[in-house]
């Protein structure tokens, strides 16, 4: 990469620190964001078994406030946000009015009037103008593009509480799962979210760009005696597939519905109205003719993003994503696949390279983390 590409990218807070500590550095929808320190597998394995340390502060954040903050939120999202409670966050939708994906976001509830939305980094400024059109009228309500407030840590594996608390005075233990809550960190300002993007227990902590290099340093000096390492985007991803987590330009975006990506679970269907809420009601009335699968290989093989899925000699789907995963040790992977070929056991082939390879649905995730 050129040194004058490489200055038309972005970069969070940390990114000279990363470039000074060895991570392999690539561009990512805009950034100049690391891939990996010591390898894939090897971060992938950490985060399993230890703890990985990752800078996702690319990710961006739009916040809605004022006395109709929740009407506004209720309007663009799919999930019902009404039932959320101050210092609790879910997973949602950003809708299109087809029921298809502007985006998929977390929002959290930050206070009775006051909402915060992460989005995705490749989808920011789209999503900032979708959501300011989307809630024009609905009254006391207004959007800010909040993106260069924060920068985003997340510590992520059965270590990470451990590491985290050494830090911070908080209970961390009194956090539940989708939970936040504010305080300090290394002393810094910041929020402690319990949520994640790989399948593992863990930590994505808010803070200020001028606290990060302080507040990541800190992370890693805490997380020594149990070998925490610093994590790339590499391992997130597969980290993410094995968790079954849908990626946004792969697995989900504005040609798919959240019916068909399977995450029914995530709309509000008791709300009054949401943007897309009609489409939906009227695709789960007649009924779904394709819809997101899990899969693992059977013949030897890797499917990837893009593969064609194919029923003898015909194209019936495509993979969305796919890999050989590092922990659970198989060639898995997503696809979107005809309603007769969804169920567990099922078979299809996918054509990878030309040859036609077989692949069996599996129930979703691939990975769930072990409790207690």
């Amino acid at each position: 990469m050129s040194q004058s590409t490489t200055e038309n990218l972005k970069k969070t807070a940390l990114n000279a620190w990363h470039r000074a500590h060895g991570a392999r550095m690539v561009p990512f929808v805009g950034w100049d964001m690391p891939v990996e320190y010591t390898g894939v597998s090897n971060e992938h394995l950490a985060v399993r078994t230890r703890a990985g340390l990752f800078d996702v502060s690319h990710m961006g954040q739009v916040e809605i406030a004022g006395k109709d903050a929740l009407a506004a939120v209720q309007h663009i999202t799919s999930n019902d946000a009404s039932r959320l409670k101050v210092g609790q966050a879910h997973y949602s939708g950003l809708m299109t009015p087809k029921g298809t994906f502007v985006d998929d976001l977390l929002v959290y509830r930050f206070g009775d009037q006051h909402f915060l939305m992460v989005v995705n980094a490749s989808n920011v400024d789209k999503d900032y103008a979708h959501i300011v059109e989307q809630i024009k009228g609905i009254g006391d309500a207004s959007a800010v593009n909040s993106s260069s407030r924060y920068e985003l840590i997340a510590v992520q594996g059965p270590q990470a509480r451990g590491i985290v608390q050494k830090l911070t005075s908080v209970d961390l233990s009194a956090i539940k799962y989708y939970w936040f809550t504010h305080g300090e960190v290394a002393g810094a300002r910041a929020t402690l979210s319990r949520t994640g993007y790989t399948g593992e227990d863990g930590f994505e902590i808010f803070v200020a760009p001028a606290q990060a290099v302080r507040v990541w340093e800190a992370l890693l000096e805490a997380g020594r005696d149990v070998d925490l390492i610093p994590c790339g985007l590499g391992a997130r991803d597969t980290l993410r597939l094995e968790a079954a987590m849908r990626l946004y330009g792969n697995d989900i975006d504005d040609t798919t519905t959240v019916l068909e990506a399977d995450l029914e679970w995530i709309v509000g269907w008791n709300k009054t109205e949401f943007v897309g809420k009609e489409a939906l009601a009227q695709q789960k009335a007649r009924g779904l003719t394709r819809r997101l699968v899990g899969f693992e290989m059977v013949d030897r093989g890797i499917a990837r993003h893009g593969h064609d899925v194919c029923d003898g000699a015909a194209k019936v789907g495509a993979v969305t994503s796919g890999t050989q995963t590092p922990f659970v040790k198989k060639a898995i992977g997503m696809a979107y696949v005809p309603i007769a070929k969804t169920a567990p056991g099922t078979e299809f082939e996918v054509d990878i390279r030309g040859r036609h390879m077989r692949a069996r649905v599996v129930a979703l995730p691939f990975y769930k983390r072990p409790r207690g």
